[in-house]
This record gives C-alpha cells, sequence and structure tokens, in this order.
C-alpha cells in the first residue's frame, strides 16, 4: 500500500526537481476554489479496492475542467473512422451472460463502429505512432450497449484521478502548440518518467501496435474488467477481446512517416474502399471469463488498468463476430456525432471497481454535454437506442421528443402511473450486489504496486525484429526529449523492465544506465535495490512469454491476403499476358490489384491493346502498397529503367520487406535497383524476391505465399 510517508516523498521530490527549471515556483496544488489538496494521484474509494465515491469533489472539480477544455472537437479521440455493420452471438454465448443480444445465435443486432487515434486534432494524420481507440455501438432491443476500448489492453495510468494529467503532458505543449499528434516531446516524458504504472503501456505503445497496417488488421480490447451476469444471476469477472480475420498487422517506422505525406488518410480511405468493395471487415468477439472466487488468484490485480490476463491463463472464449458492412452516409451526422460511454450497458453486463473505469462513468457523460452541446445527445440518429425511450427527463436544447400528457414525474397517478418501473423478470436492469465494508480513503491498494513485470512480459514475447522496432522507437522518442534528466530517469525505469533494453536505448542516446535509480513516486514491487522487498505480493502465477502478445507470432495470424493491395509497375510496351495471369491469380484469393503507369491515362501494351491505369507513378509511393509486381514486356522494362521513381519504388518496398515479383524482362528492372546486387541467385526466395526469366506459373503461388506472411522480415534480420 502506498502509505502517506511514500505520497510526500514523492510529492517533495517533484518539488526538487522543479527547483532546477525556470516553472518552479513552489506553489501548493490546490483546487479552483484554492483549497489545498493533499493526494492528487488517488480518487476518494470506499476501500482501496472499493468503486470511487461521487462525494469526491476534487476528482470531479477536475475532470469536469477538463471535459470542458475544448469544444468542439473531441478531447481526445478527436480523429475518426467509422462505420455501420452488425453483430452476431455464436450459440455459446447465452450461458455466459443474460444479455439479451447474445441470446439468440440466428439473430443479427446492428452497430456502429468507431476507430480514433487518441492525441492528434482532427486534422492531424492517420499514421501518427499512438494508441487507436476502437469503440462499438450495439443498438440492442434492451437499450444501448457502447463496448468502448482500445487496440491496447492496458492503460497509462490506474486511477481516474490522473487522467488529466496524461493528456495534458502528451497533448502539444501548451506554450507553442508543438508537436502535433506526437509522444515525442518533454513534457509526455517527464510524465511518464515520474509515473512508472505506465510503463507497461508504454511499451505497448511504442511497439508496431502503435502504427497498424490498417484498422481492419487491428485487435480491439476493452482495457477494463466488466462483469457478466449469467440467468442464474451468477457473476463473473470478464476482459473484452475484439480479434480481426485479417490478423494483426503494422507497418514500419519509415513507411509511417511517407504515407504521412503521401496519404494522411491512409486508415480513414483504407476501411472505406474496403467496404465499398464488398470486402467486409470482419472481427470475432471473445471473452476472458474470471470466475468471482479467482479474482485474487493472480500475481497481479484484475482492476488494475495497467494489467492484462495473459491468454495462458485465461483463454479467450469466441462469443460472436462483428462485420461493418456499410459506410457512413454522413461523416458529420454520423461519425463525429456519435456519442459512446462506458456506462453504456444492458443487463447481464455491469462494471467493476477499477478506479479509471469508474472515473470514465463519470467523464464520459459530462463530455458529451461539452461536445454536443446538449443533454438530448442521445435523440440524435446515430445515437439513438432501437429499444423505445420512456422517462420523465424533458426539455433542454435541441429536444426533438415531443411528449405528451401531464405527467412529467414518478410515482404519478395522472398518467396512469407509467412509465413505471420494470421488474428484473420483465427485463428491468439491476446492479450486481457487490458487498462493500470499507473506510472512506484516498489511496491505492498495494495488490496495484507491480510495475514492471508485465513490461517484462511484453518486451520478452516479442521476436527479435519487433524488439530491435521498440529500443529504435524508444531512441527516438527519447532523442526529442530536451531536458537530459528526464532522459536519465526514463532509462532507469527501462533497466525495471530489461537490462538489455535499458542498455540499447542508453547507447542510441549516448548516455549511459544509471547505476542508482530514483525512487519513484509510485513505488515497483521487485525492485530491490530502492528498498521494496518487503512490498506485499500476490500468490505468482508465473508466464514467461505469451505470444499472442507479438504481432509477428500471434497465433491468431492466418497467411490471408484477402484486400492487400498490389501494384504493378508498367509502362507501354507491358504484356497484356501478364498482367492478366497475375491479376487473376491475386484476385482469387482476394487481393487488390492497382495497375501503375508512367502517364495520366492508359497505356499500350506490345498487342496494342489499352490498359487503364489507376495511379500516376509520381503521384504514388510503394508505402500505399503491400507488395509489387513487374510484369513482363521489353519496352515496358525499358521505359521504367529511365524513370527514377520506378527504381525508388522498387527500392523503398524492398526496404520495407514488402514482396516483390518480377516476370521476364521485368526482372531486368530489378538489375538497376539497390538491393539486387547484394543477394545471390539461390537466396532471393528467402529474401522475398521472386523472378522468372521464362514464364512461370508458379511465380504466382510463390509471391501470394510471402504476401501471406505480410512481411519478408529476414531482410532486417540479415538471416
Amino acid at each position: 500500500m502506498l502509505e502517506k510517508k511514500d505520497q510526500q516523498e514523492g510529492s517533495k521530490k517533484i518539488q526538487d526537481l522543479a527547483k532546477d527549471t525556470k516553472d518552479g515556483s513552489g506553489q501548493f496544488l490546490t483546487t479552483n476554489q484554492g483549497l489545498k489538496i493533499n493526494d492528487d494521484n488517488n480518487s476518494l474509494k470506499a476501500g482501496s479496492r472499493g468503486p470511487s465515491l461521487l462525494e469526491d469533489f476534487i476528482l470531479r472539480e477536475k475532470i469536469t475542467h477538463f471535459d470542458h477544455e475544448r469544444i468542439p472537437e473531441r478531447i481526445v479521440h478527436a480523429r475518426g473512422s467509422a462505420a455501420h455493420g452488425y453483430f452476431q452471438a455464436y450459440p455459446n454465448a447465452a450461458q455466459y451472460s443474460k444479455a439479451g443480444f447474445l441470446q439468440n445465435a440466428d439473430a443479427k443486432t446492428p452497430v456502429f463502429t468507431r476507430f480514433s487515434t487518441v492525441a492528434g486534432f482532427r486534422g492531424s494524420t492517420d499514421l501518427a505512432r499512438d494508441v487507436r481507440g476502437f469503440a462499438v455501438k450495439f443498438y440492442t432491443e434492451e437499450g444501448i450497449f457502447d463496448l468502448v476500448g482500445n487496440n491496447v489492453p492496458v492503460f497509462f495510468i490506474q486511477d481516474a484521478a490522473k487522467f488529466p494529467d496524461l493528456i495534458h503532458a502528451v497533448k502539444p505543449e501548451p506554450h507553442n502548440e508543438i508537436p502535433q499528434a506526437a509522444s515525442a516531446h518533454d513534457t509526455f516524458w517527464d510524465f511518464i518518467s515520474l509515473m512508472p504504472e505506465s510503463m507497461h503501456m508504454v511499451m505497448w505503445a511504442m511497439s508496431d501496435r502503435a502504427i497498424p497496417r490498417s484498422y481492419r488488421m487491428m485487435e480491439g480490447f476493452g482495457v477494463h474488467t466488466f462483469r457478466f451476469i449469467n440467468k442464474n444471476e451468477e457473476s463473473h469477472f470478464v476482459k473484452f477481446h475484439w480479434k480481426p480475420k485479417l490478423g494483426t498487422h503494422a507497418v514500419v517506422w519509415d513507411e509511417a512517416v511517407k504515407i504521412s505525406g503521401n496519404d494522411p488518410d491512409f486508415h480513414r480511405r483504407d476501411l472505406w474502399e474496403a467496404i465499398e468493395s464488398g470486402s467486409f471487415p470482419e472481427w470475432e468477439l471473445g471473452v476472458q471469463l474470471i470466475p468471482e472466487s479467482d479474482e485474487h488468484n493472480f500475481d497481479f490485480d484484475l482492476l488494475d488498468p495497467t494489467k492484462l490476463v495473459p491468454e495462458e491463463l485465461v483463454p479467450v472464449i469466441p462469443i460472436g463476430k462483428m462485420v461493418l458492412d456499410r459506410n457512413p452516409d454522413n461523416f458529420f451526422a454520423e461519425t463525429e456525432q456519435v456519442a459512446f460511454h462506458p456506462g453504456h450497458i444492458v443487463p447481464g453486463i455491469d462494471f467493476s471497481n477499477d478506479p479509471l473505469l469508474q472515473g470514465r462513468l463519470f467523464s464520459y457523460t459530462d463530455t458529451q454535454l461539452s461536445r454536443l452541446g446538449t443533454p438530448n445527445f442521445h435523440e440524435l440518429p446515430i445515437n439513438r437506442s432501437v429499444s423505445p425511450m420512456h422517462n420523465n427527463q424533458r426539455d433542454g436544447q435541441m429536444r426533438q421528443e415531443i411528449n405528451k400528457g401531464r405527467a412529467s414525474y414518478f410515482p404519478n397517478s395522472l398518467g396512469g402511473g407509467c412509465p413505471y418501473q420494470a421488474k428484473i423478470a420483465e427485463g428491468g436492469f439491476s446492479t450486481y450486489s457487490e458487498r462493500i465494508d470499507a473506510n472512506k480513503v484516498r489511496e491505492r491498494s498495494s495488490s496495484f504496486s507491480d510495475h514492471f513485470s508485465q513490461a517484462r512480459l511484453f518486451f520478452d514475447s516479442q521476436t527479435p525484429t519487433e524488439q530491435n522496432h521498440l529500443i529504435s522507437a524508444l531512441r527516438f522518442e527519447l532523442s526529442k526529449v530536451e531536458t537530459p534528466e528526464i532522459r536519465t530517469r526514463m532509462v532507469g525505469l527501462l533497466s525495471m523492465v530489461s537490462d538489455p533494453l535499458a542498455k540499447q536505448v542508453a547507447k542510441g542516446l549516448g548516455i549511459a544506465v544509471p547505476e542508482n535509480i530514483e525512487r519513484p513516486i509510485n513505488k515497483g514491487i521487485g525492485a530491490d535495490d530502492l528498498g521494496m522487498e518487503n512490498e506485499p505480493k500476490q500468490a505468482a502465477v508465473p508466464v514467461a512469454l505469451s505470444p499472442t502478445l507479438s504481432m509477428i507470432k500471434n497465433p491468431n495470424n492466418t497467411d490471408t491476403i484477402e484486400y492487400r493491395k498490389v501494384a504493378f509497375l508498367c509502362s507501354d510496351g507491358v504484356d497484356a499476358d501478364s498482367i492478366t495471369s497475375m491479376k487473376k491469380a491475386l484476385l482469387s484469393k482476394g487481393a487488390t490489384v492497382k495497375i501503375i503507369g508512367t502517364n495520366a491515362t492508359m497505356l499500350t501494351a506490345s498487342d496494342g491493346s489499352q490498359i487503364t491505369i489507376d495511379h500516376n507513378l509520381l503521384t504514388v509511393s510503394s508505402v500505399l502498397f503491400d507488395s509489387v509486381f513487374v510484369p513482363a514486356g521489353k519496352g515496358s522494362a525499358e521505359m521504367l529503367r529511365k524513370e527514377e521513381k520506378a527504381i525508388e519504388f522498387l527500392n523503398d518496398a524492398y526496404k520495407h520487406c514488402k514482396p516483390i515479383a518480377a516476370e521476364k524482362e521485368g526482372t531486368e528492372l530489378l538489375n538497376h535497383t539497390n538491393f539486387i546486387h547484394k543477394l545471390s541467385d539461390a537466396n532471393r526466395e528467402l529474401y522475398g524476391i521472386f523472378t522468372s526469366e521464362m514464364k512461370n506459373e508458379n511465380l504466382a503461388h510463390q509471391f501470394i505465399g510471402a504476401m501471406g506472411k505480410h512481411r519478408i522480415w529476414s531482410r532486417e534480420s540479415g538471416l
């Protein structure tokens, strides 16, 4: 348990640090009414693991002010893209929850799903290194259920009291509004270096999860621990997972930077075009279920939002699928005006005492009032429940419902007693009965104190390629930090996660790993050198590695190439048969082919036929595609060889580990690239280069097989 003495020591440490800065002025932290705040790190709870209390006026003031800081743009998740679709439960779902939409495997529940970046403004790029929002609105017969999550299963902080501080730190710095949609700056890492509870999330945010290839290739998580209540009124803790049909894939950082310049709407466009073409994105909804009796049988706390439940300990049970099959008709009316809320639940689903979730239950309503300007935001078409609404809430700005009758109160006799309260048997919602007997306190349970074990698990579970990407991301981000002390503090915390990780990051920064690590404001279990060896622990259930944490090793990945974009690099004189045969093979597997030409509209093939091009070579880059094919044709190869952009196109594709194929004369174009002479004829295929001097039907088979692996990571490792 974080004792008051430790909190005071941490506060004093930060004050000492502030003395060396020009802004350090020694003031006490206060409310807007001037009340000195004794604890700004924890919300008021009924016991250290109990629910947050509505009487916490300090938390409410802080979050209310934060929620109203920016209008009308969302404070976070401002840049998004969305689509309509449906959810269909599997037959097994009914046994886990009494929620109506999980009872009938033949029923299709309408959904509206919004994906988003978090930190950037509406005009920022899709390819920022950032967490992605993954929010699903279920229009069920029992009312709205919003599953509001991210593409990362954990979060930066443990208590909602710190949410405004986190977002203030990651947003552009207030004195110059720089940088946009980026965490690579002093204020973010200053905050993180003083909050070691963020270390697990930092591993995810610096991994390739933060630069997904597509929304369609992205997992989703409910983040918090919720409850499922079954028909017998039995409760299980539940963690929600969305598993994409197309697997989990990312871009590389250099590619992300170039995509931002070529097409900052890359993810938006990808989702829109996939649905318009009939390649409907699909996810499977899975749950991890934990009986109440097992709540304390882990070496972490289920209520801690900075922790996940390894799938090796609690497998994910698939209970349904979601298909997105219709784009919005109006971006503003639907994607912008949709209002999600984790407090929108239905019978069979309930909350846990997660202190971050408890704060969000207040914050979301307040935010919608600010952003949409009315308590009637639920009456907007995109937010309206398919279940009839009857209550005594009246008037307010932009009221659309016309209520008849004299009675707008309960109980009443003038309205026939209606609307009346529903019994549980009639579908009335009843909060799960949980016994609470605790003192009102501002503190965190000692079971929340391990900040490094799962961060270590995540890093160790990555492939060497992914670890190198994570190290490079940390080097890049911390190199942007101007204050040396912040970089040193961060490397010290990284050494608590992994010594090799810290050393590699420190080497890239040109500094040494500190021998004596500063005692963090929030203690961490396992930091024996900080005098924490006597910190209480829960029963350990060790997991050495978890393959599901890796995007490359993820066992849920498949070899599908559905809707992968293949660039056919062509010019006049191209062999039409070469295009036709490879295109037929790729389309049969669900891929998308785009003809890239050297002029504006048409190409003339070697047989005189006309071929329509999709993109001019001067206006696109290989970063917008998943692989490249150079068809046969002597005239085409000769013209492309004279185009510097064509050679750059292939060089970038190789650098970004994408499969490359060339047929007959098209192979000659590869001889002018930077990479081909580094490879022998024997190891070209190992490095994802497939060629045929003569027409070869096996070429398409090899090319498709390599595309199914998504990337040829051996190019980076040199194996």
